[in-house]
């Protein structure tokens, strides 16, 4: 069913707003359907929440975010808080994604055209709308102020967000997702083993050791790597990956149990279920408290969130219907 109202939440340091408008045009065309179009600009400072409730507040009963993942992170946010709140089991609006950024992960993970926005805007106004689960984190920072926060993919300390805090925001421009292979050795360097108490499902904390703890709702990284095998984006549950590696046997652990145990293996065995190893450990969940004895970089969807001491983490099922 297309949209009668499109809200377009664009981010102005990703594309110029004439890009956009050639790019739904042709979609549009090729659709058959002229709906009614409004635009609202994120800035620096709120990098979509404002712009997604002006795109409610104009009617929009679709609204697309076009930018990195951030910008889709936020509009998410919004419209999965708004979801949370409302009587209704209807969604306040569905959301279109329009991958303007350097991961672009959500788009990934969805099949959203990359590199071709027609497409992408084809893809929301024709697309059948699929629930997705969206995850919460609320996290304790060093100096005490405690925050929530949404993510749609993936959130987690050690050498994800390490890669996201050492990788030049001007190579992400001029190599795109590659900056980030460019950090790995750095951030694989800074991410030293700490101790941490994980509770999951309620029960009770167990002492782990682990320099990356990594959470997802989705599974797929950029170039196709599949971290997570067994996260579903509308099953209802999260995803938690935990690598303790020390030394190069641990890593070569490490890499077994991704590569064999995990891709090759599982597909010739046709396993159900991630395998866990002496140097990872892979569990689902609802609900995750994480206690660190050393406080870490915390990111969501590639936002850094700054140094954290404890980290609980929900998941909202079908909190939005995406295209």
């Amino acid at each position: 069913m297309s949209a009668a109202h499109v809200g377009i939440v664009w981010n102005p340091s990703k594309t110029e707003r004439e890009m956009l408008e050639a790019a739904l045009a042709e979609a549009c065309v090729a659709d058959g359907t002229q709906p009614v179009v409004t635009w609202h600009e994120t800035s620096v400072e709120d990098p979509g929440r404002a712009a997604s409730q002006a795109a409610l507040d104009a009617g929009a009963d679709l609204i697309c975010a076009a930018g990195g993942d951030g910008t889709v992170r936020a509009v998410a946010e919004h419209l999965a808080e708004l979801s949370a709140k409302s009587a209704s089991a209807r969604p306040v609006a569905e959301l279109g994604v329009i991958p303007l950024g350097t991961g672009n992960l959500l788009a990934r993970n969805l099949d959203v055209p990359l590199n071709d926005p027609a497409a992408a805007f084809m893809r929301a106004l024709t697309g059948v709308a699929q629930p997705l689960d969206i995850g919460w984190a609320e996290v304790v920072l060093v100096d005490g102020e405690t925050q929530r926060h949404a993510f749609a993919v993936m959130a987690g300390f050690g050498i994800d967000a390490h890669m996201i805090t050492e990788t030049s925001d001007d190579l992400k421009d001029r190599a795109g997702w590659l900056a980030y292979v460019e950090s790995l050795g750095r951030a694989v360097s800074a991410s030293e083993v700490i101790g941490v108490r994980v509770a999951r499902d309620g029960g009770e904390a167990v002492a782990e050791e682990a320099h990356t703890l990594i959470v997802g709702n989705c599974g797929m990284l950029q170039g196709g790597i599949t971290l997570l095998p067994d996260a579903d984006p509308a099953d209802g549950e999260l995803d938690v990956l935990l690598l303790r590696a020390a030394g190069i046997a641990g890593w070569a652990d490490t890499l077994r149990n991704m590569v064999w145990d995990n891709g090759v293996k599982r597909f010739l065995t046709r396993s159900d279920t991630a395998q866990s190893s002496a140097s990872t450990a892979h569990a689902r969940f609802t609900e995750l408290t994480i206690e660190l004895d050393e406080s870490r970089v915390f990111e969501v969807d590639g936002d850094d969130l700054g140094e954290v001491t404890r980290i609980e983490i929900t998941v909202q099922p079908e909190a939005l219907r995406v295209r």
